[in-house]
């Protein structure tokens, strides 16, 4: 059976990610994506990595394509929660990968994004879409929150951890991301002549994926995690790496802390447990790898990936098989680029 996929947002580079995964999928059509500003033109005008993969064009609205199965929003923050309530009603299964969904509540979604929630029963039952820790409860869901970069790659390396009991329940996150994960927009603080040798700290305590990381551990470990994200750009396009830091509640061997991740993560297709992660590893792919090191009484852990790929459109293919029952890496087995 295949299935017909629309894009709401088809131009920025998760939207075009997006769209370069769905064109090899086994089981996906991609039907439709959404341009106001190049509504009418063919995709491949915009998107040429897809010449002779396409041959649609833009739409202005998802409305103006019929029969679709599924809905990815791959735009700002604030228009998936108009969309995704009348795609919900048609029994069109969705994911937003912008934010609106993804904090369980209307008062801190505000508090975060400035905006107040005008779908707050659709907030209240999406599901955070991290399938390492959520499997079952995105199984057969009929909207799912996509994480963010930052948080999938630091809730990766904090979470099994904390479920442990081994570490307190304080965590430096220092995180470091490549340019692509600012979006397409262009900025004088993202100008090549500013951030092309430099390592810049931005939207130190204000950065939206910090709500999201205290949330996701803290449904998945049952205890509260208090996080001190401090956000980097390196002048890299793709890749994030998590560095977190911990306080050990008890004396604990490197082999106790390997056992925690191992236990976690040893059966799973896309997060590898590596003595060394390497963001080269990972990029163009859909595979996060996790590494740690017992530093006395403290420990270090490493969340690496490609934040468009299992940072954003890869992840989100991911939950959408999981939805659909298809298998999970469908679209997705293939390795990194390596170099």
């Amino acid at each position: 059976m295949s299935y017909r996929v629309g894009i709401i947002g088809g131009t920025g580079y998760t939207g075009s990610e997006l769209s370069r995964l769905l064109c090899r999928h086994p089981d996906i059509e991609l039907a439709a994506l959404t341009s106001r500003s190049n509504a009418g033109k063919d995709v491949t005008s915009v998107h040429g990595f897809l010449r002779g993969y396409t041959d649609i064009k833009f739409t202005e609205r998802i409305s103006d394509t019929k029969d679709l199965d599924f809905v990815m929003v791959a735009t700002p923050y604030g228009v998936a929660m108009e969309e995704v309530p009348a795609l919900r009603e048609q029994g069109i299964k969705c994911i937003d990968l912008s934010g609106d969904y993804r904090l369980k509540d209307a008062a801190l979604y505000e508090q975060w994004y400035g905006k107040e929630h005008s779908d707050p029963e659709g907030l209240e039952k999406a599901v955070f879409g991290q399938p390492e820790l959520f499997r079952e409860r995105i199984k057969g869901a009929d909207l799912v929150a996509n994480p963010g970069c930052y948080a999938t790659s630091a809730i990766l390396a904090i979470a099994p951890l904390m479920k442990s009991g081994l570490v307190h329940d304080d965590v430096f996150v220092d995180g470091k991301s490549g340019t692509s994960g600012a979006g397409m927009t262009p900025s004088a603080r993202l100008h090549h002549p500013t951030c092309g040798e430099s390592v810049i700290p931005y939207k130190i305590g204000a950065h939206r994926h910090q709500p999201e990381i205290d949330m996701a551990v803290d449904m998945f470990a049952g205890s509260h995690l208090d996080v001190a994200f401090v956000p980097h750009l390196v002048p890299i396009v793709r890749g994030i790496i998590s560095s977190c830091y911990f306080r050990l509640k008890k004396d604990a061997s490197q082999e106790d802390v390997d056992a925690v991740y191992e236990k976690q993560y040893g059966a799973e297709r896309f997060v590898h447990y590596v003595p060394e992660p390497s963001i080269r590893d990972v990029v163009g792919s859909n595979h996060a790898q996790v590494g740690s090191k017992v530093l006395g009484n403290r420990v270090v852990s490493f969340g690496v990936l490609d934040n468009l790929v299992k940072g954003a459109s890869g992840q989100a293919v991911q939950n959408m098989n999981l939805m659909l029952g298809l298998p999970e890496a469908d679209g997705l087995d293939f390795p990194g680029l390596g170099v």
